[in-house]
């Protein structure tokens, strides 16, 4: 009889260790988040996932058309092309309606890209009534402005829909670009509590930026969107919509938010405790993969207590020194035991990263110093199987059907000079 309790006693034990260790790097992050950095995690949240440009902007656009009350748009930047033309319509149409439209973009985002918007657009925009800033905007001194940029990607519709990611505003999301051919991505739309999250995150930016005082009031949840047809169209010949389900319907969501003088760690201690909290494998899909040490570090440690560590960035990018620094992390990475996927089907800028299959971290954050140091930044944890499931099965899916594995035999393929420039060009990884 005895013998029988100490073995009940012993099973239960194990037992309770077992649930515990599957629900402690959530629990672990949750916790910090709240202590350390006061966020608040809500629950009831859905949540829709777009994989493409095309998925993104066909559910956008029509959820702008039907607004009623407010538009709120920030973006890293506006390309000035077929797409946001498309998108400025729609708002000075709504604009006409009496909707409130406000739309923030980045000064250093706009300079930077091939097509920025001017003077006279924005000049254009307004007229039209909709109200758009710019933050920070380029101008002599020019180092004054190489730091704190916005780097965040957030839509608020109504306070009822928001919209959140890696994706700006430009045609190459959909067309790709032809230096490296397609455009890979994330973006989410979310419905539930969380929204009046995001949108505090850009009211609160917004009157910072514009010194105006704006405070809004809840609006009446918005009716569903019916299937449409794609309002993409002009951008791109094929015109099919992909009627997508919401991946979760009633997740636990914190929302991450990286205000430099605020917060300034907040993103990076979310990437350590979560690698540090990893009982069994860890994922991450990022752009520009240069995290510094101490996630390094955390990294090495993880393979070390024997979790499978799988990471997948992109054989090319869209800024040229990047890649040679990029596979000089992971191949040091590869070599204590990481599994590394190099993506050859364009450029991957999804910006994700699944922990134990139970918990998931995604936004507009890349693991490089601009991101974890300086910029304003937005990310999602999302303490939900089933949205951890749909992000895995994009890395999956990638892995098979468009990857080669980096072992050290693919290394001793690349050329010397390949291999020197990542070596050589890690003394910008501070800059990067």
């Amino acid at each position: 009889m005895f013998r029988r309790q100490v073995l009940s006693f012993v099973f239960i034990l194990f037992f309770t260790a077992t649930l515990s260790a599957q629900q402690r790097v959530d629990s672990l992050a949750v916790r910090m988040l709240r202590s350390d950095f006061g966020v608040t995690f809500t629950t009831g949240n859905s949540i829709r996932l777009f994989h493409t440009g095309q998925e993104k902007f066909d559910d956008l656009f029509p959820a702008v058309r039907r607004a009623r009350h407010s538009i709120h748009l920030e973006y890293f930047n506006f390309r000035n092309d077929s797409i946001s033309s498309v998108l400025f319509e729609i708002l000075a149409e709504k604009a006409a309606q009496g909707v409130k439209v406000r739309a923030l973009f980045d000064g250093f985002g706009n300079s930077s890209n091939n097509r920025p918007l001017k003077a006279h657009h924005l000049k254009s925009l307004r007229r039209r009534g909709i109200e758009i800033v710019e933050f920070d905007r380029i101008k002599f001194p020019w180092i004054n402005h190489a730091f704190y940029r916005d780097h965040r990607k957030i839509v608020v519709i109504d306070d009822s829909i928001a919209y959140v990611g890696g994706m700006n505003v430009a045609d190459y999301y959909i067309g790709g670009k032809e230096e490296f051919g397609d455009w890979r991505d994330i973006h989410m739309r979310l419905e539930g509590p969380v929204v009046a999250q995001l949108q505090d995150i850009f009211v609160g930016f917004w009157n910072k930026v514009t010194q105006q005082r704006i405070d809004l009031e809840p609006v009446e949840t918005i009716s569903p969107l019916p299937n449409t047809t794609s309002v993409t169209a002009q951008c791109k010949s094929d015109t099919s919509v992909s009627q997508l389900p919401f991946v979760a319907t009633n997740a636990m969501v914190g929302v991450v938010d990286r205000v430099p003088n605020q917060t300034p760690k907040i993103i990076r201690q979310t990437f350590l405790t979560l690698i540090d909290g990893a009982q069994t494998q860890i994922q991450i899909i990022n752009p520009y993969f240069m995290p510094g040490r101490k996630i390094m570090r955390a990294l090495k440690r993880a393979l070390k207590r024997g979790v499978d560590v799988q990471i997948l960035v992109s054989d090319k990018s869209d800024i040229p020194v990047t890649p040679r620094v990029v596979e000089r992390n992971v191949y040091k990475l590869m070599k204590r035991g990481a599994q590394v996927y190099m993506y050859t089907g364009g450029f991957h800028h999804s910006k994700i990263m699944m922990v134990d299959s139970i918990v998931s971290f995604a936004g507009s954050a890349n693991l490089n110093a601009r991101s974890l140091r300086y910029d304003y930044e937005c990310n999602l944890l999302i303490c939900d199987k089933d949205a951890t499931h749909a992000l895995q099965q994009v890395f999956e899916t990638d892995k098979r059907q468009r990857c080669y594995r980096l072992t050290p035999e693919a290394w001793r393929t690349y050329s010397r000079s390949r291999r020197f420039a990542g070596w050589f060009y890690q003394i910008l990884t501070p800059f990067l």
